[in-house]
């Protein structure tokens, strides 16, 4: 492509919501990607036959902007039952919604996971969040996901056995941190939603929007070493020039190449996979380590939330370790195949590990006190923008919407 109206650094999910944005509109983009790929942190790679995400991620079907913005009937989605297994004191409970699955939901009556009141508080929870519209979430009182739950009057045992794992897998933060904005509004798209990822893995949620584009849109392999309002200087030494630029890399890149932001602290995480012979887990479901011991937040049998992720007969068994830990991974991986020995017994032995993932800005963090959408601006300059989710929230959602937001700030300056 020849000199395109706009250009953008980066090809994740922003850069993507934006250039297709811009290209409804009739604005020509260049996308310059710095890895092989489109997709940012949502990748799929393909080892033996295993599709591996990089991190365990999900789709939470309710988002607002990936309904606005995504073909869920071409990205063949496969569900998680709407809930949770929980590990604790050496044996498995299950917390499952009772809305979406009312019979299954009976055996958790009288689980150790919370108290029986806890039940009739969720439903209150649930309900006064369902009537108020989603843009008030953010603009409620806000103090930490912990808090609000404490305040919330949720017993000890269901935040310790329930919350922070299940949440600390969304925030990657088993402490719950996050805001409880964020903690609110995960919890509306998961009342109002289902849990999936489609049949070829999270990274077929970029390829679909990449393939939206017009051939030439995207150079792979194009690592910005600076910008300025109009230019992009790649690290070969090409400058590339077009009305405007948009930065649309994670948090603390995008923090380097404008200088115009303080780089987002940022959650990492770390996932481990491992091909089984046979599941440890028969459902498609979610398990959550309720003992809150290292190195385990969560597990999850991929193939049985969608079988293309694991060749005929062979399981894909996804690991999470939450935080920055020291360990190299010929110590990571025996101390979680330990843990998970005393969880599904001596068949873990069978396990073969497939790759560590280890991720330091997986995500950025939430902790309040958050800044209101208005408050984080697109424009940095004339002819300078800037995308990506740590300008709205850490989701999905929020990494489109910012792309729509960047896209929407040039159409209305040009």
């Amino acid at each position: 492509m020849t000199n395109p109206d706009v250009l953008i650094v980066g090809a994740g999910l922003a850069g993507l919501s934006c250039a297709l944005r811009l290209n409804l509109k009739g604005v020509s983009c260049l996308l310059l990607e710095a890895s092989d790929d489109v997709g940012g942190r949502l990748r799929t790679d393909c080892v033996e036959g295993f599709q591996l995400d990089r991190g365990f991620q999900v789709l939470l079907t309710a988002y607002p902007e990936a309904k606005a913005t995504l073909d869920y009937e071409a990205l063949n989605l496969r569900y998680f039952i709407s809930g949770a297994r929980v590990r604790y004191a050496g044996d498995f409970y299950d917390v499952i919604e009772p809305w979406r699955h009312p019979w299954r939901a009976l055996g958790g009556w009288s689980s150790p996971i919370g108290k029986f009141a806890d039940k009739w508080r969720v439903a209150s929870f649930r309900r006064d969040l369902m009537e108020l519209p989603l843009a008030d979430i953010f603009e409620r009182p806000e103090t930490s996901a912990s808090k609000l739950v404490h305040d919330a009057g949720f017993s000890q045992s269901l935040i310790d056995r329930f919350f922070r794992p299940f949440f600390g897998s969304i925030f990657l933060d088993s402490k719950l941190h996050a805001s409880s904005r964020m903690f609110e509004f995960i919890f509306r798209m998961l009342a109002e939603g289902e849990v999936a990822v489609p049949a070829k893995g999270m990274g077929a949620i970029p390829a679909q929007i990449a393939g939206r584009l017009p051939e030439g849109s995207i150079w792979r392999q194009a690592k910005a070493g600076s910008v300025e309002p109009g230019l992009v200087r790649l690290e070969s030494g090409e400058e590339l020039r077009a009305r405007c630029v948009v930065v649309a890399t994670e948090g603390p890149e995008a923090a380097h190449l404008t200088g115009a932001f303080p780089a987002p602290a940022s959650r990492p995480a770390t996932c481990v996979y491992y091909a089984a012979p046979e599941p440890p887990v028969a459902d498609p479901i979610l398990v959550l380590n309720g003992n809150n011991k290292w190195p385990v937040n969560n597990i999850c049998v991929l193939s049985q939330v969608a079988p293309e992720y694991a060749p005929q007969g062979q399981s894909l068994v996804s690991v999470t370790v939450l935080g920055r830990n020291t360990s190299n991974d010929a110590a990571l991986e025996p101390a979680v195949r330990r843990q998970l020995l005393r969880w599904f017994g001596r068949g873990v032995k069978d396990w073969r590990p497939l790759a560590i993932y280890r991720i330091p800005h997986a995500q950025p963090d939430q902790v309040p006190p958050g800044i209101p959408v208005e408050q984080l601006p697109v424009r940095i300059s004339p002819g300078l923008y800037v995308c990506g989710d740590h300008r709205d929230n850490a989701s999905i959602n929020g990494a489109l919407v910012s792309g729509r937001r960047a896209a929407e700030a040039i159409l209305e300056d040009s």
